[in-house]
């Protein structure tokens, strides 16, 4: 077994995240990794191999969205070339009549040095989607930048662009608060269960807490008019909110289910099978390896398919 292979099967779930910061475990998993294991979670590293991606993904029945991976921009002119890119993908999205979408973290775009800078480049971006017709996702990322995100997304609704939406993550206490903020906003939402290493200060460290609070906020904001991306792999889950929308008249035209490239690809080709909307979120581009990191560390699974792959010759 490789030197990767040895470290990444003794690591759980908490210092799988503590490696995704790790430089040089970094160059050993991308110098590996890239041609094996990542391939089954990445949608390539270019926009051309994305594209493959997403219409192979059309044709199985399913919808998609993409995100050029990254994220903490450092600087103005970095911000300012990543939302150019953006720009384009979702120009090139549109041009190819993809059932897809793109899905951002606003640290990309300068979240991390300056909030008007950050908002600026999205608001670009909202509103070029608004004029081709589509839709673009803010991802919600550490709890730290979670205030911050609301404000903006809140920003962007109030000055007239529809063509957005966010994420909500149900392992943070203060999440059910945050739904009823925005609920009148008649809110388009991913609701997530939380990839990021958080403390039990403010984040539910069982699991069956982060899922009963998943399925409140899923239906509390289907109850109150929100549009709601359920976005899990969790067969038991997604038995449940079929069930509360059909008893409670829900339209599927309300909600749809997502879930990750590369994971339980069967059960999502099913899903899509029953009639319901499937939207899988198939990311691309040379930073992938702290998304890969937090795949590995939300599912044993899909570490053990990685390391299976990284010690082949």
């Amino acid at each position: 077994m490789s030197d990767v292979a040895s470290t990444l099967t003794s690591l759980p779930r908490v210092a799988i995240l503590h490696a995704a910061e790790n430089a040089r475990l970094q160059r050993l998993v991308q110098h590996h990794g890239k041609r094996v294991g990542a391939a089954r979670f990445v949608a390539g590293q270019t926009l051309d191999e994305c594209v493959t991606v997403l219409r192979r993904l059309n044709d199985a029945g399913l919808w998609a969205n993409t995100t050029l991976l990254g994220e903490a921009i450092p600087d103005e002119e970095g911000a300012a070339a990543v939302t150019t890119d953006y720009e384009e993908i979702i120009e090139r999205l549109v041009a190819e009549k993809l059932k897809a979408n793109v899905a951002l973290k606003l640290t990309h775009l300068g979240l991390s040095f300056d909030v008007e800078v950050a908002y600026a480049n999205v608001e670009r971006l909202v509103a070029r989607a608004g004029e081709l017709g589509t839709f673009l996702r803010i991802d919600m990322e550490q709890s730290d930048y979670v205030d911050v995100t609301l404000r903006i997304y809140e920003r962007l609704r109030d000055t007239g662009h529809d063509s957005v939406g966010t994420v909500l993550q149900s392992y943070l206490y203060r999440t059910p608060d945050d739904l009823e903020r925005l609920l009148p906003r008649t809110p388009n939402l991913r609701i997530v269960k939380g990839a990021y290493l958080e403390p039990s200060t403010i984040a539910f460290p069982e699991k069956a807490h982060v899922d009963r609070a998943y399925l409140e906020l899923v239906e509390r904001g289907l109850r109150e008019g929100a549009y709601i991306a359920v976005a899990t792999h969790d067969e038991g889950i997604i038995r449940q909110v079929q069930a509360f929308t059909a008893r409670e008249d829900v339209p599927r035209d309300r909600f749809e289910f997502q879930m990750l490239y590369g994971v339980r690809p069967g059960l999502q080709r099913s899903i899509a099978a029953e009639g319901y909307k499937v939207l899988v979120a198939a990311p691309f581009g040379p930073d992938w390896y702290p998304y890969l990191m937090r795949r590995l560390a939300e599912r044993p699974a899909n570490l053990g398919f990685f390391l299976k792959n990284l010690v082949r010759r």
